[in-house]
């Protein structure tokens, strides 16, 4: 495909799928699309290449970077926040990776990064919640963390169906949905905006099936449905019982519930299981705090992962360094949990770790995990020894302040250390 805004680098290779297994097909030196973002993206996204870079060279690999526009930049460019070729570059290259981009609250226009989940389907938000030693924490044992969040991405509120108030659209559904309740004064009267919560059996059990897989492969004792099912019988308590449905359909003694786990084996896990179990959403965001180390995989709908996955971060010192991807079938799409902190755009202070652990799932992805441990081991070092930016500088005695880009060579210099 051409481009009219965007330079296809001439070295790389694409990043294709195998038609048989459908698992990624990854060069040596793939084409990789990456969009700084807004505010601190234009800090923290080279500072993520940077090390990208120095942890695919120091594995014999190579990353041709593409860059591709959103936000702010693609206004500049093409007087439109998501050119559609942004996204079919992000499509036809397979893996790609971005900085934070700002939606304005109210503004009236959908949040980008939601957008660009939907065009592409990437139903599954993955967010990895894991202690690096020596980040200050709010909690004791912050090390008791070691969470992965699959938040389901396309549907619940963030699908986007709603009506604004004062609108004869809301009026036409607040007359609907009183008729079919049988009884006025369901919604109050006056003003009102009217939002639709969608959650089907085919989102629901394949981001499910996502966390149950993931589970399996890297040797997790279990996966937690997590729901608000007590209140919402026919949304997320559907999300509740597609997922034991999906478990009992598809892993047979792969996995067990919970009830099992108790009433077959006394609470011993038989080696090699993954229990399937749930909790509801409020009971939940207690036991983070409370019962930390017995969680390992979350599987939740779209608005309980988002509330979930910023908890579980605040555990483990904050969204500066709180990775994330999106994935769907075939794709994957890096970014960092935080948002774009305008007042700080290009001074050069920022905390670029989220971005470049981010970066790290995405080699993960690639099947590169000898770079992505690599990048860990780096940055877990870095910061041990002290050599951090503003934000984990003030919260520690004796460290040495970096800037950004300085934090990024600090990073590089470890992996080349640790290589």
């Amino acid at each position: 495909m051409s481009y009219d805004n965007v330079e296809v680098p001439d070295d790389g290779n694409a990043i294709t799928v195998d038609e048989d297994t459908g698992e990624l097909a990854v060069p040596s030196n793939p084409i990789i699309p990456i969009i700084y973002g807004d505010g601190i993206g234009t800090d923290v996204a080279p500072a993520a290449q940077q090390v990208l870079d120095a942890a695919a060279e120091a594995t014999g690999r190579s990353i041709e970077w593409m860059r591709l526009y959103a936000g702010e930049s693609a206004r500049e460019r093409y007087d439109e926040n998501l050119p559609d070729e942004t996204v079919e570059a992000i499509r036809e290259h397979r893996v790609a990776i971005k900085g934070p981009l700002t939606t304005p609250v109210g503004s009236g226009f959908r949040s980008l990064n939601v957008a660009l989940r939907k065009r592409l389907d990437l139903y599954a938000n993955v967010r990895p919640t894991y202690h690096l030693e020596g980040v200050p924490s709010p909690v004791k044992n912050p090390e008791k963390m070691d969470m992965v969040n699959f938040r389901e991405n396309t549907e619940d509120v963030y699908a986007g169906i709603e009506w604004e108030a004062g609108t004869d659209e809301v009026e036409q559904v607040r007359e609907f949905v009183e008729e079919e309740m049988g009884e006025t004064g369901v919604i109050h009267d006056g003003p009102v905006g009217i939002g639709i919560k969608p959650i089907s059996e085919f989102g629901s059990k394949r981001l499910i099936r996502e966390a149950i897989d993931y589970a399996i492969e890297n040797d997790r004792d279990s996966v937690t449905l997590v729901h608000k099912g007590n209140i919402m019988k026919f949304t997320e308590a559907a999300f509740r019982d597609w997922g034991y449905e999906l478990a009992a359909e598809e892993y047979g003694d792969e996995v067990i519930t919970e009830d099992t786990l108790w009433e077959e084996y006394d609470g011993e896990a038989p080696e090699g299981a993954v229990v399937v179990k749930d909790r509801i959403a409020d009971n939940m965001l207690q036991q983070l705090l409370t019962r930390t180390e017995q969680y390992d995989v979350l599987a939740m709908p779209n608005l309980n992962g988002d509330y979930l996955s910023d908890a579980a971060g605040a555990q483990i010192g904050g969204l500066g360094i709180a990775p994330g991807a999106n994935l769907g079938d075939g794709r994957v799409l890096a970014e960092p949990v935080h948002g774009s902190a305008p007042k700080y755009a290009g001074e050069d202070k920022v905390n670029p770790t989220a971005m470049i652990l981010s970066g790290r799932i995405m080699l993960e992805q690639l099947g590169w995990d000898d770079a992505a441990d690599l990048i860990r081991d780096a940055v877990e070092t870095t910061i041990s020894a002290g050599e951090v930016t503003y934000d984990l500088h003030r919260q520690i005695e004796g460290g040495t302040k970096l800037a950004t880009s300085e934090y990024a060579d600090a990073v590089c210099a470890r992996i080349e250390e640790l290589s």
